[in-house]
């Protein structure tokens, strides 16, 4: 087996070469991965369960044929659950496209929940009793 030999200029030139790419390599993952973690921290934090700002979740009681609280404040990645517990069943339904995802089963006890991940306000009713209406805004 015969050892390749290389001439000095042409090792330094690999050797140039190396460092360059490993210097260049190195900066750009570490700029742009503190980059994507500055900025995109905040939107991918928080629907993840590690982060900053860990996940909340808000209870809303549905009883006595209405949603209390029937207006939520809440940031991206929250839950909100609805605890059912009345002697008429109820559900919860969104209103309008930005609500569609908003769907539970028809309850007497029990609960539900959704997590909102996306910032607006969602519209939603009681579809058995459309008088009971409530919002949620995601920030």
């Amino acid at each position: 087996m015969s050892i390749r030999r290389f001439s000095p200029a042409r090792a330094l030139f690999l050797v140039i070469v190396v460092a360059g790419a490993l210097i260049a390599g190195g900066c750009g993952s570490n700029s742009s991965t503190a980059a994507k973690s500055t900025t995109a921290a905040p939107s991918t934090s928080a629907s993840a369960t590690s982060g900053p700002r860990a996940p909340a979740s808000v209870t809303v009681a549905v009883s006595d044929m209405k949603f209390s609280p029937a207006a939520v404040t809440i940031k991206a990645g929250d839950t909100v659950a609805w605890k059912f517990d009345d002697t008429v069943p109820h559900a919860v339904q969104g209103i309008g496209d930005v609500a569609l995802g908003i769907n539970s089963p028809i309850m007497r006890q029990g609960e539900w929940s959704h997590t909102f991940t996306v910032p607006g306000t969602y519209r939603y009713l009681c579809p058995l009793h459309p008088d009971m209406k409530g919002t949620i805004t995601v920030e």
